[in-house]
């Protein structure tokens, strides 16, 4: 029997939320880890009095009784785990893991039994539904009828907020049914009443989320925290982590508060409650409560009288009773000296802190990332000036944190910190590559090849080039316009007192060579762009006469066994039938996938000797094609090399020449254009070669020369 049994992607169900987690069962007892939070329950062996295994919305689930009266939801189990599970709670637990499934009657008539923190509405034997009571906020009765109110779900987007139960009334003297039924759920009810005197009160405290100054109230179970505006209510068990964080300037200090649900102002949630304190601000604090008592409740963590720095108190207290470590900055020192970093997050700047195992960003907005939820860090470029770059950040859920603006002298301590961590750098390069340090990271900007800074300057060197030839463009307009020989006397100045002398008729032509010379230029400037755009590069076609190329042996598996898949599961469509053939290819043995080794070899081997005779083919056939090309050359060679025979003849085929058509050419139309004339000149070239052949006239050159001589 296995000493430990593990589960991933469980449901806990907290609060009316699924939370996502990672449950682990082992003889000491059982471990749930929620992958949100990191929060982490832990439920001792001997504390499990009871186990029940039912099918419920997520397939079957998990409930876990204690002796103290905890209920422990876990849901998201498949129905082929019960027997192991019911074998490892014999085993380790002694317990006997009983199936229960729930009544689905729809009836709404039943009875209500109180079972630790849990209220049952049950039909029969059958539970219907179960109320965890510390999910209750407010309790009230009436008439036969009690009224339960819930804290609200931030997460959920659908959230139970109340329901009533009708209590008939009941012969016995002396006992109200409906106040028997209120006492019974506010007994172990979520209900915050501010009763009775707080332990103790600061007063005018600057807070940071949600702004404001308010005085905190300090009670036994719940923080009050009372403002102008508004007022929260915050119960010690909703407090996830504290953290004591120095300012950079070393004067003023962080105490900040993680809850899980946040408190909320309208439609606004606040998951971080941060105070900001002085360090000179000193107090002296005296508990209201006696010495004994102190004593009691808190085993020397807080005495009746206090004093020191504010800060010092407030986080003192609070530890004491929420029960939880204050998490402060570890060995991270930056290059000023201080324990975190100056960046920007989103559109404010703050201080980001490397902690021993997460980081935390304050003020706005709060971050928290645990380093067992990044995915990968990545270390950028600033998009601004080369002062500065950004730390990204991934987590495994795909959520990515840009924390921009750092300086550069920053970079040394933050890579080395979070390498010490070890923890996924992106950009770093093959895992034996390149160790980058600071000096490597001040002088990337002229050593490495940024291709999206080359872009940029080639795209400012083409707007230059445009830029050039408008203004080549206007200052050529006014050199070819101002012609010193020709036009000064013709042409009066813009100032002369006979400026108006000048004809109309010289204005308007040169406004129409000012015209022609503008479509000149932009006719030009246009063909210049087109010659320096590149050419585009047409691939070649699939010769369809190649053989085609041999399939693997899983392909040609594949082909004959796909009928056989298709019968054994009749409708699955063709990605599950590509998934279900990898799994049979898979588990398939040894001595069966030879077989179709052993084809898929032959097939290379007939594809080689038919790439071998087609390549053998083409070659020839290539080879002809130039030849032919050779002997055509050498025919137009001989044809041009003819020699002259003396004046007479020359003139003779000329007139030969000018007095020859071919049939298909001669025209009824004489008045054709010049245009239609040449095209036909170049047909007769081609067509009528013979004819030329045995008449050969000499060119237009040739016949000119001859006649000058």
């Amino acid at each position: 029997m296995a000493e430990t049994l593990e589960f991933n992607d469980v449901y806990q169900e907290v609060k009316g939320s699924m939370n996502d987690g990672r449950l682990r069962l082992s003889r000491q007892g059982i471990i749930f880890k929620n992958s949100k939070t990191g929060k982490v329950d832990n439920i001792q062996a001997g504390e499990v009095t009871e186990g029940i295994w039912r099918r419920v919305a997520l397939g079957h689930g998990l409930k876990l009784l204690t002796k103290n009266g905890h209920v422990y939801k876990y849901d998201g189990f498949r129905e082929s785990e019960f027997e192991k599970l019911s074998d490892f709670f014999k085993t380790h637990y002694r317990l006997e893991l009983m199936e229960k499934d729930l009544c689905v009657k729809g009836w709404n008539w039943g009875t209500v039994k109180f079972g630790g923190q849990l209220l049952s509405f049950d039909i029969g034997e059958q539970p219907v539904f179960e109320i965890p009571l510390s999910n209750v906020s407010q309790c009230t009765t009436g008439k036969n009828e009690v009224t339960l109110e819930f804290h609200q779900n931030d997460d959920a987007e659908v959230s139970l907020m109340e329901v009533r139960f009708y209590v008939p009334p009941t012969q016995e003297d002396g006992v109200d049914p409906v106040e028997a039924f209120a006492q019974n759920v506010l007994s172990k009810a979520d209900v915050i009443q501010a009763t009775g005197d707080a332990i103790c009160i600061f007063r005018e405290l600057q807070c940071l989320t949600p702004r404001g100054r308010y005085d905190i109230r300090i009670y036994p179970t719940f923080l009050h925290l009372h403002g102008k505006t508004f007022d929260y209510k915050i119960p010690y068990t909703t407090v996830l982590r504290l953290f004591l964080l120095p300012h950079k300037d070393q004067r003023q200090m962080f105490f900040v508060i993680s809850l899980d649900p946040p408190i909320k102002q309208g439609q606004t949630r606040y998951h971080f409650l941060i105070l900001l304190f002085s360090k000179d601000e000193d107090i002296s604090l005296t508990l209201n409560m006696n010495e004994e008592e102190v004593e009691k409740r808190f085993e020397g963590r807080l005495t009746k009288n206090m004093s020191g720095s504010l800060y010092e108190m407030v986080s003192r207290v609070m530890k004491a009773l929420v029960n939880r470590k204050i998490t402060v900055p570890g060995n991270f020192q930056g290059h000023s000296g201080a324990q975190c970093i100056t960046c920007s997050y989103k559109a404010s700047s703050g201080l980001l802190y490397p902690l021993e195992r997460g980081f935390i960003y304050v003020h706005k907005p709060p971050v928290h990332i645990r380093f067992d939820e990044i995915s990968f860090v990545n270390f950028a470029r600033g998009t601004t000036t080369t002062r500065s770059f950004d730390f990204e950040i991934e987590t495994k859920q795909g959520t990515q944190y840009t924390f921009s603006s750092i300086e550069r002298e920053e970079y040394g301590k933050l890579f080395d910190f979070v390498n010490a961590k070890k923890l996924n750098i992106k950009n770093r390069g093959l895992k034996e590559g390149m160790n980058p340090s600071y000096d490597e990271y001040a002088d990337s900007d002229e050593d490495q090849h940024d291709a999206y800074l080359e872009r940029m300057k080639e795209e400012g060197k083409i707007r230059e080039e445009n830029a050039n030839d408008s203004s080549d463009d206007s200052g050529e307009e006014t050199d070819e316009s101002f012609n010193p020989g020709e036009e000064e006397e013709d042409v009066a100045e813009e100032f002369d007192s006979n400026a108006s002398a000048s004809s109309s008729s010289n204005e308007g032509d040169s406004d129409r060579e000012e015209k022609k010379r503008k479509q000149l230029k932009k006719a030009k400037m246009a063909k210049d762009r087109k010659s320096r755009k590149k050419p585009v590069e047409v691939k070649k076609g699939k010769d369809p006469n190649a053989p085609k190329r041999p399939m693997s042996a899983y392909m040609l598996w594949l082909n004959a066994s796909r009928e056989k898949i298709k019968s054994d599961h009749p409708g699955i469509s063709i990605t599950d039938l590509s998934k279900k053939a990898g799994e049979i290819w898979k588990g398939m043995s040894k001595e069966k996938k030879e077989e179709w080794d052993r084809k898929a070899e032959d097939a290379r081997r007939e594809y080689e000797k038919a790439m071998k005779e087609y390549e053998g083919g083409r070659g020839e056939s290539s080879k002809r094609d130039k030849s032919k090309k050779k002997k055509k050359v050498k025919v137009k060679m001989e044809k041009k090399s003819t020699p002259s025979r003396g004046s007479s003849s020359k003139s003779s085929s000329r007139q030969l020449s000018e007095s020859f058509k071919s049939k298909e050419f001669v025209s009824s139309d004489e008045s054709s254009s010049g245009e239609n004339k040449s095209k036909k000149k170049r047909r007769r070239s081609e067509d009528s070669e013979e004819e030329e052949l045995a008449s050969t006239p000499p060119s237009s050159e040739d016949s000119a020369s001859g006649s000058d001589e």
